[in-house]
């Protein structure tokens, strides 16, 4: 090591030691009122969410501010409805009810504006929590699992404090902060929050083969989590020269990475990389993304701009749906006035495909719910239900009865190709409810 070297090193190394404190210390630098960002999805910090229910009452009206998240939210909880303010941007099932009830708040925003908002100041934050990875030699750390919203957070919070977790991989791209940047910091030791997801069904199967069939070779994909995109990772075996650019992977990507069918050889923006801003899933993925320079991570605002997904060479985005109507809306935040998740990158990547030559747009979904109960192919959508993409986004609705092709197709076509796909138990039903509608006559 040389002296520019060792005297960069000791810098660092004295400023980590004197911003380290310990947890009580971390939380009393939160003032009652403020306005606080906590990390998204696994990299949520939950020592400082720990910290703030321990002393919650040491709090009034604290705002807290955040996305998905996985792990406890207690703060949601009736008992603390005097001491913590909280608006999500995506509700996941840690604060479904509480907002529902409200509890808690939800703001309906597409995830590549959410960095706009802080940007713009028109949601302050006052305090950003962090989850990071341990320092580099040069004293970086990175965000790790979840870069997302994070970054623009960061840099509008008048104080950020971080949780530095021996556990936390270190990611690679736009995916680090220097000591420098961190005004406090508490060590830890733990395990990154993982996701099991499971078994594949039937009727999920079915699904990913249809949703496999519409992936042409040398395409660029977008998928969320769960069991329908595990689906379709699996009848990609076959395919050749496949990118990703998403807003998130999971675990189903990894054998199509190990066996050469991922390797964005035709990707327009990042060619060569898997470009995310974040993942979720088990531990294996953790590692497999530590130190990958396979990966890139950005920011929402990049990979989840329209303009720059529509770039890609035949972009296909891959998203999911509650009910989709016989004119194909889709509504997928809502069931009735239910608030059940948010607006996500789903309209941001349906557009971005859409705008791309050769591009596709696919919502896919089971054609039931509630043990074949309901039929999520409707002739109206339930009412209350918000519309997230509206009938001229979407150019393709797989269930596992097939495909149905809407683009550039009338309310009519559409309707026929909608009730085709649907479950034969509901065809009829949907037959007649449509002919109470004089324009689908």
């Amino acid at each position: 090591m040389d002296n520019t070297s060792t005297l960069e090193s000791l810098h660092w190394r004295n400023a980590y030691k004197t911003k380290t404190v310990n947890l009580d210390k971390a939380i009393s630098l939160i003032k009652k009122d403020d306005h606080v960002y906590i990390q998204s999805n696994a990299a949520a910090p939950e020592i400082f969410i720990e910290g703030l229910i321990n002393n919650a009452s040491h709090f009034e009206n604290l705002n807290i501010l955040h996305l998905l998240t996985l792990g406890k939210a207690d703060y949601v909880k009736a008992m603390f409805k005097n001491n913590f303010k909280v608006k999500t941007f995506f509700i996941g099932q840690n604060v479904r009810q509480a907002v529902n009830n409200g509890q808690a708040e939800y703001i309906p925003v597409f995830l590549s504006e959410i960095p706009k908002l802080f940007n713009n100041k028109i949601i302050p934050i006052d305090v950003c929590l962090i989850h990071v990875s341990p320092p580099d030699e040069h004293g970086y750390m990175s965000y790790g699992v979840s870069v997302d919203c994070t970054i623009a957070a960061r840099k509008n919070a008048k104080l950020v404090i971080a949780e530095v977790n021996q556990q936390m991989p270190r990611t690679l791209g736009r995916s680090f902060i220097h000591i420098s940047r961190i005004d406090y910091l508490v060590e830890t030791n733990r395990p990154i929050p993982e996701l099991i997801i499971k078994p594949i069904s039937k009727v999920e199967d079915q699904i990913g083969n249809y949703v496999a069939s519409l992936v042409d070779n040398d395409s660029t994909i977008q998928l969320g989590i769960g069991t329908i995109p595990n689906a379709v990772l699996k009848y990609l075996n076959n395919k050749k020269n496949l990118g990703v650019h998403s807003e998130m992977v999971s675990d189903g990507i990894i054998e199509l990475v190990n066996n050469g069918v991922i390797n964005n050889a035709f990707k327009t923006i990042l060619p060569g990389k898997i470009a995310v801003s974040f993942v979720i899933g088990t531990r294996r993925l953790y590692d497999f993304i530590n130190n990958n320079p396979n990966f890139e991570f950005q920011t929402s605002d990049f990979i989840n701009d329209p303009f720059i997904i529509s770039q890609n060479y035949k972009m296909i985005s891959i998203n999911s749906a509650l009910q989709v109507d016989i004119t194909g809306q889709v509504a997928a935040d809502s069931i009735g006035s239910y608030l059940y998740s948010g607006f996500g990158g789903q309209v941001d990547f349906i557009r971005g495909a859409s705008h791309c030559p050769n591009g596709k747009a696919i919502i896919a979904m089971p054609s039931t719910a509630k043990n074949d109960t309901v039929s999520r192919i409707t002739a109206k959508l339930i009412e209350g239900s918000g519309v997230v993409t509206t009938r001229a986004d979407v150019h393709y609705v797989v269930t596992e009865y097939g495909i149905a092709h809407l683009f550039g197709k009338s309310v009519k076509e559409r309707m026929k190709a909608l009730i085709n796909i649907s479950h034969p138990k509901f065809q009829d039903e949907l037959k007649f409810q449509c002919k109470q509608i004089p324009w689908l006559n």
